[in-house]
């Protein structure tokens, strides 16, 4: 899958998805101090779902009507460390292969996942 991590996505878990052979573009790598409007139209040209921990997005998401050729993956999970992170993202991420079209909120204990409607 194709994946832009937001620039709070901490590194490990950028490598452990690009280990399992996604390509997940990184705005603290391309594109430091984007405005969050400007991240989800960068996830809408092309095509990826966007990885964040900003709950903001939620909002831009249903306001901007994005397409069902993108996604947005909130995690509301603890986050002790950049590796407990990558291993919690690799396996959920893992889990499913509908995560396109969809708002999702990953919670420690569950996964929601909301429509977008265009």
């Amino acid at each position: 899958m194709n994946f832009l991590a937001n620039e709070n996505f901490p590194f490990d878990a950028v490598e452990a998805l690009r280990k399992d052979g996604h390509d997940v573009a990184w705005i603290r790598v391309d594109s430091p101090g984007i405005s969050d409007p400007e991240v989800l139209s960068r996830a809408q040209a092309e095509k990826r779902i966007l990885l964040t921990f900003d709950k903001d997005f939620g909002e831009l998401a249903f306001r901007s009507k994005l397409p069902a050729t993108t996604g947005i993956i909130l995690f509301r999970i603890k986050a002790p460390s950049g590796t407990v992170v990558a291993e919690k993202v690799a396996r959920v991420i893992a889990m499913r292969d509908d995560w396109y079209g969809h708002f999702s909120v990953i919670e420690d204990d569950k996964i929601r996942m909301r429509v977008l409607k265009n």
